[in-house]
């Protein structure tokens, strides 16, 4: 399907505009400082604004769309838990870290537990990313090759390679403030998609509705305490561990909580960015039901190998290539793109920071003065885009890459926000029962992810794990949590015999 002239100007326009504004921030005289905080010269609503970009990647651009088209608002609960984890940052996480005054997020494991709990918690976290700029560009390749018929692999390594190129040269202030306009864009778009969508129902607007409720699309999932499939209550406490680790120990965040102007800048900041997410991913997830009724009411025009389960992630970008009116599609796919390259761009510069504090100058060159540094960090954005890019083409052919990202992000994440809530809680604990509760986290992690995998048709089958992937990263973390509190007691008892 060939994508009108004028659609075609739009997107490209939108595509050079963001490029060239992010690059344009590599002329200025920069330090380390200056590239991985921004010097503390930007405002509440931009980073604000940021941090919202960050929550909505093409995950949930394309991701929400087709879970909510192929199931019900079941992943919708995981925004519900938001608001409480967003209370928790502005009361807690955001003064500790203006207290600090560290780039990295992971210098304050290391003041409570050392070295190795830094290495630990960086290396998770560069691996999370990881997986999260591969499912992000994965994504962006959909609609795209929807339009052309382009392969995926040939999108995703030509995207990917626009992105690192604006996010390796500007630094920080150029991904938050192409963040702030990439959220606006996205915003826009998606709002256009609902109209359409909705005044293009036979019989109007609140068939939508009627056609959706019939099939109990906006059912939020099963209220039964049930831990194996996915129900309310598992994705409401996934959500909240997810977002308090999002919150309290991811470097995206803490990067923008350091970049504010002062402690009353962040907290704004942070509420702004959570907040505006909630009824946004509503959004996202009403797009998804809206398209389940109009392919209901015009079955025609869906395609026959869009009605499988595995290519639901396809019937959003199918939508705004063929429901659309010219001039919209141009705007959707740019919002896509927004979408995915806010997220991917926060990713590579947090990235490199982290590799920066927490490796190079901890362990290779201590005292590395400032054009050495910044040698690095563009070495090391590059180096994460590059590798971003093949775990992306490692998700082609994935059934919903939105249950692959949770997944994965379960695993990757080690626990260590159980790691850093023993830390903040239990200001008794040792570094010995620290790291005795991370071992038996990670073996906790281990099984629940790879039993199911490894031990299907052995003699150990009746032992794997049958919990939903989802709660990797609940036991994960309240197994180093809970093991590090009674080790924290019974050394104590030890020490006062």
């Amino acid at each position: 399907m060939d994508l009108p002239v004028f659609d075609l100007v739009i997107f490209l326009i939108y595509m050079a505009g963001i490029v060239l504004f992010g690059i344009s921030f590599s002329f200025r005289k920069r330090t380390a400082s200056d590239y991985t905080t921004g010097g503390g010269r930007l405002p509440s609503w931009a980073i604000g604004m940021s941090i919202f970009a960050t929550f909505v990647s093409s995950i949930s651009f394309l991701a929400l769309p087709g879970n909510a088209y192929l199931s019900n608002w079941n992943g919708f609960v995981f925004s519900l838990s938001i608001p409480l984890a967003a209370w928790i940052a502005v009361k807690y996480f955001v003064p500790l870290y203006r207290r600090l005054q560290s780039e990295s997020a992971y210098y304050y494991l290391e003041t409570r537990f050392g070295a190795w709990a830094r290495i630990y918690a960086s290396v998770c976290y560069l691996l999370t990313q990881l997986a999260r700029m591969g499912a992000i560009m994965y994504l962006l390749a959909l609609p795209m090759n929807a339009l052309f018929g382009w392969s995926i692999p040939t999108i995703i390594v030509c995207t990917g390679i626009s992105v690192m190129v604006y996010a390796m040269l500007g630094g920080i202030e150029a991904v938050i403030w192409t963040d702030a306009i990439q959220g606006i864009v996205l915003i826009g778009g998606a709002l256009l998609c609902v109209v359409v969508i909705l005044f293009s129902m036979p019989n109007g607007p609140s068939e939508v509705f009627s056609i959706a409720a019939e099939a109990d699309k906006f059912s939020l999932g099963s209220f039964d305490f049930n831990f194996v499939e996915s129900t309310f209550w598992l994705i409401l406490v996934y959500g909240l561990f997810i977002n308090l680790q999002n919150f309290g120990i991811d470097q995206s965040y803490i990067q923008r909580y350091i970049s504010a102007k002062n402690q009353k800048e962040a907290v704004k900041s942070t509420w702004l960015g959570s907040l505006l997410y909630v009824p946004v991913s509503l959004l996202f997830f009403f797009i998804g039901t809206a398209l389940y009724s109009y392919y209901q009411a015009y079955p025609d025009l869906l395609p026959a190998e869009l009605h499988l389960a595995e290519n639901a992630d396809k019937v959003f970008p199918y939508f705004i290539v063929s429901g659309l009116p010219q001039g919209v599609t141009g705007i959707l796919i740019a919002s896509i793109f927004a979408a995915g390259m806010s997220t991917v761009s926060t990713s590579i510069n947090s990235s490199a920071t982290v590799f920066l504090s927490d490796h190079y100058r901890k362990y290779i060159r201590p005292h590395a003065k400032e054009r050495e540094s910044m040698k690095v960090l563009l070495a090391a954005s590059f180096v994460m885009g590059l590798i971003s890019i093949v775990v992306a083409l490692a998700f082609n052919g994935v059934t919903s890459a939105l249950d692959a990202w949770w997944a994965l992000s379960s695993i990757f994440s080690g626990g260590i926000l159980g790691l850093f809530l023993l830390g903040f809680i239990i200001p008794k604990t040792s570094s010995k029962a620290a790291a005795i509760g991370v071992i038996c986290g990670v073996v906790v992690i281990g099984w629940m992810s790879l039993s199911p995998v490894v031990w299907q048709g052995t003699a150990l089958e009746a032992y794997q794990n049958t919990l939903h992937a989802n709660l990797t990263i609940v036991m994960g973390t309240l197994t180093i949590f809970v093991v590090g509190f009674l080790l924290t007691g019974f050394f104590s008892k030890q020490t006062n015999q």
